[in-house]
């Protein structure tokens, strides 16, 4: 019986302090002995928005799946999307890709004041994705506000990318094999002379806005050539990296159509800034 009591008593206490977060990860057993609380990972449901902080990025949570990453040449489709494709978008292949989160938006020049303390781009506006940031630049960004928030915020890998563009479709573009509905996902040259304010145009399956158009978007990968070797599992390609630099994808206001397939790549090096190039964070 005393025992007992006994536990009931430090029950409460525990209860009692636990309140003021003073046991945080810790249980007691029925001799009063602090042990480790199992961890469980309880994955968030997929469309999820994270925001950690007023001024970090909203992020959309992505569910896991497998895509086909690339492009191939099919004389026999009568698909645009078999149709058309460039050596550096090949061999087409398969990837698995874990849920993670991506920014639902481009990074606004606001929020990258809010961590950098300056605004680079060229053409300014609170709500317009920041510009003139170099891959460099970029990881400077994501060192301070991860040493802000307690978070791992990084840039996405080149199939993440990919894969919440696509955001479930196997088509040239998100919406289709014609690019004529591209005015309504996307700030391009034939409607655009500038950047404009992120979330304007409709967003893709995914919720996500401005993954084709108004800036281009660094990821994490280094430039290859083509697609052989490539990881298949969603990881940034990281090694190899050579003057050629770092990879973008999405394209931008200044570009017409044919940069919009959701295949398409590019690249620069890593110092490369201009009005075109901005970027989108994960997690």
């Amino acid at each position: 019986m005393g025992k007992l009591l006994r536990f009931l008593v430090l029950a409460c206490v525990v209860q009692a302090a636990g309140a003021q977060g003073l046991f945080k990860g810790f249980i007691p057993d029925e001799n009063g002995t602090n042990l480790d609380a199992p961890t469980q990972k309880q994955k968030l449901a997929p469309g999820t928005i994270i925001k950690h902080c007023p001024e970090c990025p909203e992020m959309v949570v992505l569910p896991s799946g497998s895509f086909l990453m690339g492009s191939t040449s099919d004389p026999f489709s009568n698909s645009k999307s078999k149709s058309i494709g460039l050596p550096d978008e090949k061999p087409q292949h398969l990837v698995n890709i874990q849920s993670f989160a991506i920014g639902k938006y481009e990074v606004t020049q606001e929020q990258w004041y809010a961590v950098m303390g300056n605004n680079p781009s060229e053409n300014k506006g609170r709500t317009l994705p920041v510009e003139q940031v170099s891959w460099d630049d970029v990881r400077q960004f994501v060192l301070k506000l991860n040493q802000k928030t307690g978070q791992k915020y990084r840039l996405p890998s080149e199939a993440e990318w990919e894969y919440a563009a696509r955001a479930g479709s196997t088509t040239t573009y998100p919406f289709g094999d014609s690019d004529t509905e591209l005015y309504a996902y996307a700030w391009f040259s034939a409607i655009a002379d500038k950047t404009n304010p992120v979330g304007l145009k409709r967003s893709n399956q995914f919720g996500l806005f401005d993954m084709l158009g108004n800036v281009w978007e660094w990821t994490e990968d280094c430039w290859h050539d083509n697609y052989r070797g490539a990881p298949i599992d969603g990881k940034a390609w990281d090694s190899g990296c050579t003057a050629s630099g770092r990879l973008l994808r999405g394209g931008s206001w200044f570009n017409d159509s044919a940069y919009f397939r959701v295949a398409f790549r590019i690249r620069f090096p890593v110092q490369t800034k201009n009005s075109t190039i901005g970027f989108r964070l994960a997690l």
